[in-house]
């Protein structure tokens, strides 16, 4: 018999930023359990969640599996009669029916047996057990005197196979068929008469919306028809509705606000402890400027809600009450003030203080601007002062209470305390891309500061061999490293990456850091960049045809990509990778290259030719890429195909003669090196 398989874990308050995710694991733990059963396919299932619960609901899950026939491998034909008799006893069947297989190692003896299929009231607890203990879970809870462990408290179990209830015990409690209702508003016991009628049955009796999205949804809804009421508008809210979607079972928004004077504290401070400490969605005006509303998600649905606004405005005073006590004592200090006494606030113990490193950025920043030139905006000595205070409101008791207001805090003191608004900005941009698709530094200031800041952290961790291991990156440096792609490729910087690299290093002398650890982080930003420019829609060969050469300048990449792709498109291209390469080949095979090559040593007509074309294209080439013209100048080697094609069909390069085999070693080099000055066309082979 096939039916509805239904399996609820009843618990205390679950995490809700993971709740989502232990429970799509929890359906795929079950629904993979099945499957090794043969009770279910092993797609199809629904994944509930709600604070005090995980539940999924399989279709089609049978009773019992079909008996199947298997085929059990034992001893070699090799091995003596007694073992064969005694592998012939434990699969139940006599020598004579055991038959021989070839396998990789050797011939065996078979035997086959059939398999009695799986009863689901005999499994089901082992596969819930099992989905249970497999969940991501950072940190496991005990309760009472058993020794069951889960992320919290459990305190009820159902197992439903469509009407009838599967015996067993899960995490030393014995499922049935009870479920519980609201915590508040619903009955604390509802006994389920099917595994179908679960969900209809907690959001009727038991006032519970048990599906996720559909939670969200009705979330959503609410928050976008009140804040259109009160004339706001919710800004980014995403992640906190999903947050917010897992605290409750029953839903109701309500609108509440907060004296209007709070206001003359910087919005980032109010928005962030209404969103992270209470949970509320502040409300902003059609600028994005806040507004003195806010709207609550509650867990209770009732008639007359003010019990429940006035209750969160009254919590919600003393929260905007403490961030204008920061405020406004911060602002007492100029940060200037604060910078020595970063030499008391350790950055890292092999790497010294905050005022060591906030020394090395400010360097760093200002060798960079002098490097972008006046021209870009980058005056030298705003950014050495924005790198000079960069890191001081870390001293601030705004940002002590609130650490995620880093750089945005002192960009407030800073202009509070009259420094230039370049310099000012670049101290909140200056951490920027604090996230994969956060916005990048604006002015050029900014921008050094940022690359300096980010550069600095790399070879410092680096230096010390702080690198990242498999999934471990403690540190952040891949998202260090993406910054720096981002900023150079994106904000088109003029610079080198080498010679970056090497400036940070510079400010370790004397301190640890190596040569080799300079390889090592060159080679790891090349292989965040391969993965930045195969995102932005690149492939893989083409990415790596142009980061294989180790481009100096990541800048120029854009368009020597869009140049391997237009020249890829040609129908010459083919037949000229596949030369490029043959050529590379018989350069890595000699034993040395010359760097020039004399036409008068070249006495076959293939060669001339090849020669002569080479000749007369090369000043082109040379021309289109002075100009930054990766395009035209790899468009224009789509002349060489027919010479190139009859040089290695009547040329034998490893000729007799030593002279003329150096010579046309040193042509195909010099070949070789124009034609892959923007990109490894071998790379292109298909």
């Amino acid at each position: 018999m096939k039916a509805t398989l239904l399996v609820e874990i009843l618990t205390e308050e679950l995490p809700p930023k993971s709740l989502r995710s232990l429970s799509e694991a929890f359906l795929q733990g079950i629904a993979k359990g099945l499957a090794a059963a043969q009770l279910a396919g092993g797609a199809g299932g629904r994944a509930f969640a709600t604070p005090r619960r995980l539940a999924v609901s399989i279709p089609d899950c049978a009773a019992a599996a079909a008996d199947r026939e298997s085929e059990l491998s034992g001893p070699s034909t090799k091995a003596p009669e007694q073992a064969v008799a005694g592998f012939a006893r434990k699969a139940g069947v006599p020598v004579s029916r055991l038959e021989r297989r070839s396998t990789p190692k050797g011939e065996v003896y078979t035997a086959r047996v059939n398999v009695k299929g799986a009863a689901l009231d005999e499994v089901l607890a082992t596969v819930v057990e099992k989905a249970l203990a497999s969940l991501p879970i950072a940190k496991m809870m005990r309760w009472g005197s058993g020794e069951a462990q889960f992320v919290r408290p459990v305190h009820g179990v159902v197992m439903l196979h469509g009407e009838r209830a599967v015996g067993g015990t899960v995490l030393g409690i014995a499922a049935g068929r009870d479920t519980a209702g609201h915590r508040f508003m619903g009955p604390p016991r509802i006994g389920l008469k099917s595994a179908d009628e679960y969900e209809k049955r907690l959001a009727v009796e038991g006032m519970v919306m048990a599906d996720f999205a559909a939670r969200r949804a009705a979330i959503e809804r609410q928050l976008q028809e009140i804040a259109a009421r009160e004339g706001g508008a919710l800004g980014e809210h995403g992640e906190l509705l999903d947050e917010v979607t897992a605290l409750v079972e029953q839903p109701s928004v309500y609108a509440g606000k907060f004296d209007a004077a709070y206001l003359e504290v910087p919005q980032e401070c109010l928005i962030l402890t209404m969103r992270q400490n209470q949970k509320y969605f502040p409300l902003f005006d059609a600028g994005g400027r806040l507004q003195p509303k806010f709207l609550i998600v509650s867990n209770m649905r009732v008639a007359d809600p003010r019990h429940i606004v006035g209750g969160n405005e009254r919590v919600v005073r003393p929260r905007l009450e403490d961030a204008r006590f920061f405020y406004n004592q911060d602002r007492k200090t100029r940060l200037e003030a604060r910078v020595p006494e970063l030499a008391r606030v350790v950055y890292h113990g092999r790497l010294g203080s905050q005022l060591e490193r906030v020394q090395r950025i400010q360097l760093l920043s200002g060798r960079i601007a002098r490097e972008l030139g006046p021209d870009t905006g980058a005056d030298a000595v705003l950014t050495e002062r924005a790198a000079w205070l960069a890191k001081a409101d870390l001293l601030t008791g705004m940002v002590g209470e609130f650490p995620e207001l880093q750089g945005v805090m002192g960009r407030y003191y800073a202009l509070h305390d009259g420094e230039p608004r370049e310099a000012a900005d670049a101290i909140e941009a200056h951490y920027r891309p604090r996230f994969a698709g956060d916005r990048l530094p604006e002015h050029a200031v900014s921008c050094a500061v940022a690359l300096a800041d980010k550069l600095d952290a790399l070879a410092g961790l680096f230096g010390i061999g702080q690198t990242p291991t498999g999934d471990r990156d403690p540190f952040g440096l891949r998202r260090a490293a993406l910054g720096v792609i981002r900023i150079l490729v994106e904000r088109k910087l003029e610079m080198s990456l080498l010679d970056l690299v090497n400036g940070a290093f510079d400010g370790f002398k004397g301190r640890e850091g190596t040569g080799a650890a300079r390889a090592d982080l060159e080679r790891f930003i090349f292989e965040r960049a391969r993965g930045y420019f195969q995102e932005r829609g690149y492939s893989v060969n083409e990415v790596e045809s142009v980061l294989s050469l180790n481009p100096a300048r990541l800048d120029l990449v854009p368009r020597q990509l869009e140049a391997v792709r237009a020249f890829s498109a040609l129908p010459e291209a083919e037949s000229l990778v596949a030369a490029n390469k043959r050529i590379g080949n018989i350069l890595k095979q000699a034993k040395g290259v010359p760097s020039q090559f004399d036409p008068a040593l070249m006495v076959l007509p293939e060669e001339k030719s090849l020669a002569t074309t080479f000749s007369r294209l090369r000043p082109d080439v040379d021309k289109a890429f002075s100009a930054l013209d990766y395009t035209a100048a790899l468009k224009a080697l789509a002349s060489l195909k027919a010479p190139v094609d009859a040089f290695f069909d009547k040329v034998m390069v490893m000729d007799k003669d030593a002279r003329v085999r150096d010579n046309r070693i040193g042509f195909l080099g010099t070949l070789h090196g124009t034609m892959n000055r923007i990109a490894d066309l071998s790379k292109l082979a298909k």
